[in-house]
């Protein structure tokens, strides 16, 4: 075949190879010009339209610049340390039920959730550790929980139910009323008292056969769906799913979930849903996407004490409490008010909210679940204060521990703190405020509840 055959059978090749070289003059000459010109960027498809754009600011480079405040090191508590102790463990004292072994959410109040059942594992484990109770004491009420959290009726026969009666064990909701279909479940407690369980099989190994037989009952695949966290809720009287967490909450449920083995990589990432707001100074971590499809997602300190005193801080939970810490002392240091901000339970309607370091689009903004603005009930949270000395031990937590000393009641427990506005005491004693004292006075005298007592 002559050689002119040969080139006319092959004007095809020869013709993309020509366009191709075209096409990589062309991209050399506007990489020299700059921005494309309008003809151009229209006539580009919208893929690489996004590849020519600036790639978006990392929302992380704020926090990697940050020093994270040193952790305070275990040491011997002092004599009014462990009396601070020991009146956080009289409200488990007068709070457990007798027939199921259960403890009220609220004193007096035989309502609980998972997210207070895991709280009073923990408290359980603290006290142990601080020698309030024997080893014995503990195992035996660690028995006691597990065996009624295995005789629970389930939620559509899948996962516990948002709440329960805490003597009768029947599914309620949250007026303490029966309810036969139940409310649902929350991913969020459910996976606090799976990390709580976690807990127990690390200070308890003889009770791990007990733990993972439970765990094994409880159709926890069911609540994570490709690396992320589903709740359901009853909405006209049928189940409805729905994705569950916000940075801060997301990641420590996560880490709970991880212990058994689950895939929540998705929650436990931070970075797709991470905006910074500056607070006082201090880069805020916040997520972008909104609560409850209402108001702008918030922070507060208590998934952070959590995460730092039970499993002990990651590099970056550790920069993220250091900021959230930090701005709340600012805010002293600016205002001279004492400041130590979470969610808490109130003693006056509407009897939750959550104070926070940034929600509902503002800085301190104090919230109801709903994300109605109610400012003058802002507490500084005994739990917060409390968890924010175990963890730093800086002059201001001392301060504020030394604040709140007085609101104590020996014969009732820690109250939730003291209201900003009007210096009155938040009388409303819970479950979850006197669990976080003894998990932070336990941590003071031995580190982290996931870590061997040092």
């Amino acid at each position: 075949m002559s050689f002119r055959q040969n080139l006319t059978r092959a004007r095809g090749h020869i013709v993309f190879l020509v366009a191709l070289v075209c096409g990589l003059l062309l991209v050399l000459k506007l990489e020299k010009i700059g921005e494309p010109p309008a003809a151009v960027a229209a006539a580009t498809p919208a893929a690489s339209q996004a590849a020519l754009a600036p790639a978006p600011e990392d929302p992380m480079l704020p926090f990697e610049t940050l020093d994270p405040l040193p952790l305070r090191q275990p040491a011997p508590l002092s004599d009014t340390d462990l009396g601070y102790a020991r009146i956080a463990w009289t409200y488990f004292q007068n709070n457990t039920n007798e027939a199921t072994g259960l403890v009220n959410s609220v004193d007096n109040y035989p309502s609980t959730t998972m997210w207070e059942t895991g709280s009073y594992l923990v408290a359980i484990l603290s006290a142990e550790r601080l020698a309030l109770i024997t080893p014995e004491e503990a195992r035996g009420r660690i028995t006691r929980v597990l065996d009624s959290l295995a005789a629970l009726r389930l939620f559509d026969d899948t996962l516990p139910n948002k709440a329960y009666h805490a003597r009768s064990l029947e599914l309620v909701n949250y007026a303490n009323e029966p309810v036969e279909l139940g409310l649902g479940w929350s991913a969020l407690d459910i996976a606090r008292v799976v990390a709580t369980l976690g807990l127990v099989e690390r200070n308890h190994p003889e009770l791990a056969p007990r733990v993972e037989a439970l765990v094994d009952s409880w159709a926890l695949d069911q609540m994570v769906a490709d690396g992320e966290l589903m709740g359901m809720n009853v909405v006209e009287g049928a189940p409805r799913p729905n994705q569950e967490g916000r940075v801060g909450y997301e990641q420590y449920a996560a880490k709970g979930m991880m212990l058994f083995g689950f895939d929540t990589y998705r929650a436990y990432d931070v970075r797709p849903n991470l905006m910074v707001q500056e607070v006082n100074g201090q880069p805020i971590p916040v997520d972008t996407r909104m609560h409850r499809n209402v108001t702008p997602a918030f922070v507060v300190s208590e998934p952070y004490l959590f995460d730092g005193l039970e499993f002990g801080f990651d590099a970056r939970s550790h920069r993220f409490a250091t900021a959230i810490y930090l701005a709340q002392e600012a805010r002293h240091a600016e205002t001279g008010q004492f400041t130590a901000v979470t969610e808490s339970h109130l003693n006056a309607p509407p009897y939750f909210a959550y104070s926070t370091v940034w929600g509902g689009g503002a800085p301190w903004a104090v919230l109801t679940f709903q994300g109605e603005r109610i400012d003058s009930k802002r507490t500084v949270a005994t739990k917060a204060a409390f968890g924010w000395d175990a963890l730093f031990g800086t002059d201001y937590t001392a301060a504020l521990v030394a604040e709140l000393a007085a609101t104590a009641d020996p014969a009732k427990g820690w109250p939730e703190g003291i209201y900003e506005q009007t210096g009155a005491v938040n009388t409303s004693t819970t479950t979850n405020t006197n669990a976080v004292v003894l998990a932070a006075l336990s941590f003071k005298a031995t580190g982290p509840l996931m870590r061997d007592p040092e």
